[in-house]
């Protein structure tokens, strides 16, 4: 599956459009991610489990925006954004959303 966040795909024609398709997860913070976070506040610096917790959802969204897209017999999807919302104190939502379509290589 070819992802970008173009309108085109260099090398390739787009000869249809199939549907908007979409893949979302919520995650939630870890008591244990919190201490070390707090203290990683204190001295300053990457919160490291915590960017490892988004790098993980991110992928999954785009995991599940794929498959949705495998449904329909996507080759690609196009404009792929990415968007990030607080569900609730402490619960974050990864969005991602993009256009599948079926290509030719030219």
């Amino acid at each position: 599956m070819i992802n970008v966040n173009t309108e085109h795909i260099p090398g390739y024609t787009i000869v249809e459009s199939l549907d908007i398709v979409r893949g979302s997860t919520v995650r939630a913070r870890h008591l244990g991610r919190d201490i070390f976070a707090g203290l990683r506040n204190l001295v300053g610096g990457e919160v490291n489990e915590y960017t490892k917790l988004m790098a993980y959802a991110r992928e999954q969204a785009l995991q599940r925006m794929n498959d949705e897209a495998a449904k329909l017999e996507a080759d690609a999807v196009i404009n792929i954004r990415f968007m990030t919302s607080q569900v609730m104190q402490g619960c974050s939502e990864i969005l991602v959303y993009g256009t599948a379509v079926k290509i030719k290589k030219d």
